[in-house]
């Protein structure tokens, strides 16, 4: 089925209301291709790899969580070297390419936090940032919560263990988020999972006596791009396709 690219762009930029955001990227169309859309394929992060599958695929649009515009990168004057490959090829064919960052973290209903909420069996989950805090149905010990975290995303998780032996209340921020823990931490969080970690916390997670979880920039932001896939191919009636290409960090 044939579905105008503009129609499709409007609804997902009116659901996931990415007006009311101050992104350092920019949300919705990011290049325009053709006007029409019968193939859909959506992705964590925008690559050479991901592209080239799309083009293979004869898809008509990428829809991904990290775009290509992504605060002053490529500067308004000059297109080079990485980038410059990457949008001469969705140019060549004609692809359009859309980016959800903020507003698709954020959504309460199939953005990246609440899905991950709801895989760890979170529940009574409030905002907090872009992310959600809630609790668990019953205290659960940290290393048996960290499995659990690691089974559900398939991953390895690097974990700073430096708060209670028993956990309960969660907060998530996907992403590049783990300087969020003294925000976790002052609202009674009794472990903050993030998807990255830094130098300059390490020792400051330790003497908060919080616990701390990163599962991976990727891994945490898996599940919203997804969701907007089928979304999509629920409502417009579109062929779209995940495309994994994975990433430990």
């Amino acid at each position: 089925m044939l579905v105008k690219r503009d129609k499709i762009i409007q609804y997902l930029n009116d659901y996931l209301n990415i007006n009311s955001f101050e992104d350092y990227c920019n949300n919705g169309l990011q290049i325009e291709g053709k006007n029409d859309v019968s193939k859909v394929i959506t992705g964590v992060s925008l690559s050479q790899k991901l592209i080239d599958k799309a083009v293979s695929k004869k898809a008509d649009m990428i829809i991904v969580h990290h775009g290509i515009f992504i605060g002053d990168t490529p500067s308004p004057l000059v297109l080079r070297g990485i980038v410059k490959e990457r949008i001469k090829k969705v140019l060549m064919n004609d692809i359009n390419l859309a980016g959800y960052h903020l507003p698709l973290d954020a959504h309460f209903e199939i953005g990246n936090n609440i899905s991950l909420c709801k895989s760890f069996g979170i529940k009574k989950c409030e905002p907090f940032d872009v992310g959600f805090i809630g609790q668990l149905e019953e205290e659960m010990g940290f290393d048996e919560f960290t499995n659990l975290v690691d089974r559900k995303l398939e991953t390895k998780s690097f974990v700073l263990p430096f708060g209670k032996k028993k956990i309960k209340k969660v907060a998530i921020i996907s992403g590049g988020s783990s300087p969020s823990f003294e925000k976790a931490k002052e609202v009674g969080a009794d472990v903050f999972i993030a998807g990255d970690v830094r130098e300059e916390v390490v020792r400051k997670i330790e003497e908060s006596e919080i616990n701390f979880i990163n599962a991976g920039h990727y891994n945490t932001e898996k599940f919203g791009v997804q969701n907007l896939g089928k979304l999509i191919e629920k409502k417009f009636k579109v062929d779209v396709e995940f495309v994994d290409i994975p990433c430990e960090v």
